[in-house]
């Protein structure tokens, strides 16, 4: 029986920008500055994949953030958190860092390993304003407290925050109530997974291997590998159809209405508690 009767449509599909960032490392920015808005509470969503060392050994060496959270999704490699708040953490394969920088800190982000595949998501999450000097905030999630569920149409949901089929993700926030899944279809074609979402949150759909179909009744928006949907909002959930051992994120959040100003690792809500994040920064505050 569906749990979903009036599904979701896709708005655009936006293909990511390849680029780099830390010391050189090449990743693909799937969601970025022109689509924050849109996609609110969201702020960026980078995929990184490679075989080759030469393109994630130079790492992130130390940088700062204030204002938001960052979820780094790490799906193959291992890497090391390092931040001025003291907290130490091995990313690795299926494992989440969840980072709450709030009034500000520093950190950095290296390989471990010299050779073999690096592959992941780092998604930035804005914090509401009353939240945004919170004190900063760290979770190392390994692989086994991803908590799962299987589907009966033979789904694999890896619920990393929200609530997916009955069972309740590894993290929840309060303001922006996130729902991140990753979503491991089976060997076979055609198979359908639908998630019900609430009417104003924002969402979106990134596939990473495969390919798949939106379905809204009898219309059907194919959505190919490397590509996010940016999902219509209104009606009470999400409706897909995937190729045969595709994989995909699914996102969405309640948007914060709020005004959003960045500067490079900063986001607050105007000009002015940008100029103080970067005072601070320089007169060595964030650590």
């Amino acid at each position: 029986m569906s749990t979903v009767t009036h599904a979701r449509g896709v708005e655009r599909l936006v293909q990511g920008q390849d680029t780099q960032d830390g010391a050189g490392v090449r990743l693909t920015r799937v969601l970025s500055h022109d689509l924050q808005e849109r996609l609110d509470p969201f702020l960026m969503l980078d995929a990184f994949g490679s075989d080759n060392p030469g393109d994630y050994i130079a790492g992130f060496p130390n940088h700062p953030h204030r204002g938001f959270e960052t979820v780094t999704y790490m799906i193959a490699g291992r890497m090391r958190h390092k931040d001025s708040g003291g907290h130490e953490g091995l990313l690795q394969n299926g494992g989440v860092q969840w980072m709450t920088a709030g009034r500000g800190l520093t950190h950095s982000e290296m390989p471990e390993q010299e050779e073999g595949v690096m592959e992941g998501f780092q998604l930035w999450l804005n914090l509401p304003a009353k939240n945004k000097l919170c004190d900063p905030w760290y979770r190392d999630i390994q692989s086994e407290e991803i908590p799962e569920v299987t589907t009966p149409h033979g789904v694999l949901v890896r619920v990393i925050a929200g609530h997916s089929h009955g069972t309740k993700g590894a993290m929840q926030r309060e303001h922006t109530e996130p729902l991140y899944l990753d979503l491991h279809f089976p060997a076979n074609d055609n198979t359908v997974f639908e998630q019900p979402l609430p009417a104003t949150h924002n969402a979106f759909v990134y596939v990473y291997r495969g390919g798949l179909d939106v379905v809204v009744g009898d219309q059907t928006t194919a959505v190919p590998i490397k590509r996010m949907a940016v999902l219509t909002n209104g009606g009470d959930g999400l409706v897909l159809r995937a190729q045969a051992n595709t994989r995909a994120v699914l996102i969405a959040g309640q948007p914060l209405h709020e005004p959003i100003a960045q500067y490079g690792p900063f986001v607050m809500n105007t000009r002015e508690e940008l100029v103080q994040a970067v005072d601070d920064f320089r007169a060595g505050l964030m650590g």
